[in-house]
């Protein structure tokens, strides 16, 4: 079984928390018993989060080697520059090394659902959007390579893995999916 599940802000990817006071879980979502998260998706992320009852599967998407794209609406502080987004198709220098390249681009603002809590507003700092496709996970990677571009995350979405898309799912909402999932490269979908 495979699920894409909408993954509101401030749920951990997880069906139990133990700190005090308990955070939001995926426990409270009525998903099917015995699925886990493959993958992971921050807490202060939102979007699809795919889960599976396949550990051949769940490692299939989650595995570096299958090198499964991921693709983002990432809301920027600040007005994207040509040379800002060069640096990150480029892959930027963090501090546990170079990135792969990124594939990206300004986009208007993505039709989505009103965060709660919002993001915050500031009449005199600009913002932009950008999509922003990925081959690797490492920990918070899109954050901080906007960072090193010089533009700061305020908002992050994930809007597909590989080929498996978000679609019209609200956040709370998750539906079943086909559970085949083809090989996918960055570097063979060039646009």
């Amino acid at each position: 079984m495979l699920i894409a599940f909408n993954k509101p802000y401030g749920v951990l990817c997880q069906f139990t928390d133990r700190s005090t006071p308990p955070r939001r879980t995926l426990a409270e979502f009525g998903l099917p018993a015995n699925v886990y998260a493959a993958g992971r998706l921050d807490f202060d992320s939102e979007g699809l989060l795919l889960l599976t009852d396949d550990g051949a599967l769940a490692h299939q998407l989650t595995d570096p080697a299958h090198k499964q794209p991921k693709t983002y609406w990432v809301q920027v502080e600040g007005t994207p520059t040509e040379a800002q987004l060069q640096a990150l198709r480029a892959g930027v220098l963090l501090n546990d090394g170079p990135t792969l390249p990124a594939q990206v681009q300004r986009i208007d603002a993505p039709p989505l659902w009103p965060r709660d809590p919002p993001v915050r507003f500031r009449k005199t700092v600009p913002e932009g959007w950008l999509a922003m496709t990925i081959a690797e996970g490492r920990n918070r990677q899109v954050r901080r390579m906007t960072a090193t571009a010089g533009l700061p995350t305020l908002r992050l979405v994930r809007v597909a893995i590989g080929q498996h898309r978000l679609g019209s799912l609200s956040p709370g909402q998750w539906r079943t999916l086909d559970h085949r999932v083809a090989p996918a490269s960055l570097s063979r979908r060039r646009r």
